[in-house]
């Protein structure tokens, strides 16, 4: 366990003294986490032997993504997302089951051995797009600000759109659906799980902003213990929802939405800590995922399950963004930019963890096809992301 400990303490270390360069350049930290996690864990220098379950990493994963999505809806620039909220409107309404739908069709033809509803599900999976991954592009300030806040409020809500629909196909798969039908079935969850959240969001945040605002202006905070309540309302929020089988996600999100309304100014100096704990546990769960996942997927990985992940970044993620947002007036090269950066991870992670609860026949498959489309994501995008804001902003620029 200590030298666990150790090896990763002095690795975040060394990342954290040079994070400002790696954020300039074109290789991303979290691609150079899951390496470090490859080359350190048993398949390289066995400096790592960690012993993670499914549900340990799944912990991780949700208080990483429960924070980041706080902290990102904190700091969203609200005039700008009620001015262009025609753009995340089209990703979520339109953009979204149009690319489950694809996801299914294509799923079809490449495995044509896995059951209907298991494509389903790996088409949800792989739906829901990652706010820690698309870092890089929401708080990179050559993409323009409608760009960026959409991507940022399309990576907030899907997430918690997809659970319900996840849930759904799992009930049809396993044959536990009941007599509602799956439409039914879908819109009694997503609409309870909306509901929960945003009600949660609202009560918890709205009464903890209050409690926040007479306090910090009468000087009862310290310097130290500040840096708190951002992190335990987004951490409050998303466990209140989950527990009352709300959606977590939503709850966090929403609730940095009226955080950041309630907190104008100051918002960024309360959220500057909790943006600090989210990086060091999105650090965690990528090493993690480097180190035990990794190796073990990528050792046995067929042609088949890389094909699908490659169409899973490029066609059945890309056209129906695009499809959905004709007509709105952007330009072609901004309406591929928001196609492609719908990066896979922590949500997909999170759901692989409870697909792989339910014992299906083809869980190898999507196991394989889910690590393969995070690991390609993670490259990928991670190599794009600068390079491609300052190409956007100067033709943005130019025009």
């Amino acid at each position: 366990m200590y030298e666990n400990l150790a090896t990763l303490a002095i690795f975040a270390f060394a990342f954290s003294v040079i994070a400002g360069r790696i954020e300039r350049s074109t290789i991303s930290g979290p691609i150079i986490f899951i390496l470090f996690g490859l080359v350190a864990g048993p398949l390289g220098f066995g400096l790592l032997a960690l012993e993670v379950n499914a549900v340990e990493l799944r912990v991780v994963a949700d208080l990483t993504l429960a924070l980041v999505l706080f902290i990102d809806a904190s700091n969203a620039d609200l005039s700008v997302l009620r001015l262009h909220s025609v753009i995340p409107k089209r990703m979520l309404t339109i953009a979204l089951p149009l690319c489950i739908a694809m996801g299914i069709g294509l799923g079809m033809l490449v495995f044509p051995d896995v059951a209907l509803f298991e494509l389903c599900i790996l088409a949800t999976m792989l739906a829901a797009t990652d706010a820690a991954l698309g870092k890089g592009v929401v708080s990179n300030k050559e993409v323009p600000p409608r760009v960026r806040e959409s991507l940022n409020a399309e990576s907030g809500l899907n997430d918690g759109l997809c659970v319900p629909v996840l849930f759904v196909f799992l009930a049809l798969a396993t044959g536990t659906a009941g007599e509602a039908g799956g439409v039914e079935l879908a819109l009694k969850l997503v609409l309870k799980e909306l509901g929960i959240g945003i009600a949660v969001a609202v009560i918890i945040v709205t009464l903890g902003s209050k409690v926040v605002r007479f306090c910090y202006s009468r000087g009862w905070f310290t310097d130290v213990w500040i840096q708190i309540p951002v992190v335990t309302l987004a951490l409050a929020c998303f466990a209140t929802a989950q527990s009352l089988h709300g959606s977590g996600y939503i709850a966090a999100f929403v609730g940095g939405l009226l955080f950041g309304h309630f907190s104008d100014k100051d918002t960024h100096k309360l959220v500057l800590a909790g943006e600090g704990l989210a990086e060091l546990l999105a650090m965690l769960t990528w090493v993690i995922f480097g180190s035990v996942y990794m190796g073990y997927y990528w050792s046995s990985m067929t042609a088949d399950v890389v094909i699908y992940s490659l169409l899973s970044l490029t066609v059945i993620r890309m056209l129906p963004v695009i499809i959905a947002l004709i007509g709105t007036g952007e330009k072609f090269e901004t309406k591929m930019f928001l196609a492609w950066f719908g990066p896979r991870g922590l949500a997909s992670i999170v759901f692989l963890v409870i697909v792989s609860a339910s014992n299906l026949p083809a869980e190898s498959v999507l196991a394989h096809t889910v690590v393969c489309t995070i690991t390609l994501c993670i490259v990928a995008h991670g190599l794009t992301a600068n390079v491609w804001a300052k190409r956007l902003a100067r033709k943005l620029k130019v025009s």
